[in-house]
């Protein structure tokens, strides 16, 4: 399943993609998120990969991220992989006339086991958690709005 995302936020590509790359950003725009901790390289640099934990709901999931590409602020590309599922994620972040940002996000899931079933059956569900993850972060962006004080 593959699909793209957009959104403008309304600050410069600098501040924006400071806040993108800062992990201690992440528990701000990232609603579940619990912990991140570097498994191999050096954070941030492309090979490198980072341990992911959510919470969502009473299920805890955890992932692993490889960066592929981190050529921001233009662009940063990883992998997320966990139990039955696999994310490749292409994020680009562009100068807008306004001095706004454009972000641009591809994303491609494959599916394994039950979770084949679950991306079958609820495709749109992927879709729509990133785009509120998305629209999350341009709040904490623009408006120092945080999903913690939800």
């Amino acid at each position: 399943m593959k699909y793209e995302e957009q959104i403008i936020i309304k600050s410069p590509r600098n501040e924006v993609v400071e806040k993108f790359s800062d992990p201690s950003s992440l528990k701000h725009w990232q609603e579940g998120f619990t912990f991140m901790k570097p498994i191999n390289g050096k954070l941030g640099e492309e090979g490198s990969q980072n341990l992911l934990k959510y919470k969502m709901g009473k299920r805890e999931i955890e992932m692993t991220e490889t960066i592929l590409t981190n050529n921001l602020p233009i662009e940063y590309t990883a992998t997320y992989e966990a139990k039955g599922v696999y994310n490749f994620q292409r994020n680009r972040f562009l100068e807008t006339p306004e001095n706004h940002t454009r972000w641009v996000s591809e994303n491609e899931f494959r599916f394994t086991g039950f979770m084949k079933l679950f991306g079958w059956f609820m495709p749109g569900a992927f879709k729509k958690q990133s785009r509120k993850y998305m629209e999350d972060f341009k709040a904490f962006v623009e408006d120092e709005k945080s999903v913690l004080d939800s």
